[in-house]
């Protein structure tokens, strides 16, 4: 009984930390290329645009485009 509450538990807190988990996209300032990323950028040869972050990664990637245009 306790083994299957931990392994509950376990498998909800998994879901909760990726479901959390924010998009950015960056661009190099070098050569304006653009991705998208888990992470904030902390290095200083890649800039964050767009809004603070995007709740999916499909959603992140559809904006590229139009971001990246923006800024060139």
């Amino acid at each position: 009984m306790l083994k299957k509450l931990v392994l509950g538990i376990a498998a909800v807190a998994l879901l909760a930390s990726t479901a959390s988990a924010d998009y950015y996209i960056v661009q190099e300032k070098a050569t304006k290329k653009c991705k998208v990323v888990e992470t904030r950028p902390t290095e200083t040869t890649w800039v964050q645009i767009g809004p603070l972050s995007f709740k999916t990664q499909d959603e992140a990637q559809s904006q590229v485009t139009v971001l990246c245009k923006e800024r060139m």
